[in-house]
């Protein structure tokens, strides 16, 4: 389901965000470009929708979102995150976000800044327009800092996503998104529906 338009996400000068390339790149982790991911990674990363809800309706509870770094240059904005479950306060996704200001309005930029509210949430909460475009799928084997944000062990094997989120028809977000390992996902409780169901 990857786009095959003009619209690039380049993996590498998202890690450089936090992980000066290339020595630091594997403190985080290896990544292997893939076509198609394994169940149940396909299901989380393989579509193209905001992944606040997608990990909401797997895990059957809402998510959280902790700040471990952010850096602002000027307009564009990035942070380092993880997403955790309110109830059983497990961490289910990492994530480094890149995002123009400028390209969004004042009160959801405030909202984004305030690092209360998972980035997906916050957007569908303001109603903003918007499009998720999925660029491109990884195999991903944690190196020591991913580890320690996910709480696995280094080595273990996940998968993850790039992907580009346009506002108002406007290119606005960078994003790279890897779930956690399958042995920290579990299966999604019975009747397991998304919360705010909306992409």
């Amino acid at each position: 389901m990857t786009s095959s338009g003009d619209s690039r996400v380049e993996i590498r000068e998202l890690i450089d965000q936090f992980y000066h390339s290339p020595a630091e790149h594997s403190d985080l982790g290896e990544f292997e470009k893939q076509t198609t991911v394994p169940a149940p990674f396909d299901t989380l990363l393989d579509h193209n929708a905001h992944m606040t809800v997608t990990v909401e309706s797997h895990h059957g509870q809402s998510v959280g979102v902790e700040v471990h770094r952010c850096r602002q240059h000027e307009n564009w904005y990035s942070r380092e995150i993880t997403l955790v479950t309110s109830e059983s306060k497990k961490v289910v996704q990492y994530g480094i976000v890149r995002l123009d200001t400028m390209a969004l309005a004042d009160e959801v930029w405030r909202r984004i800044e305030s690092q209360q509210t998972p980035l997906g949430r916050v957007l569908i909460e303001h109603n903003v327009l918007r499009e998720v475009q999925l660029l491109g799928l990884w195999k991903v084997h944690a190196g020591p800092s991913l580890a320690a944000l996910m709480k696995c062990s280094v080595g273990d094997v996940t998968y993850g996503r790039t992907a580009l989120i346009y506002c108002d028809s406007k290119p606005a977000i960078e994003l790279l998104e890897i779930v956690a390992p399958e042995s920290s996902l579990g299966a999604p409780p019975p009747g397991a529906s998304p919360l705010g169901a909306t992409s």
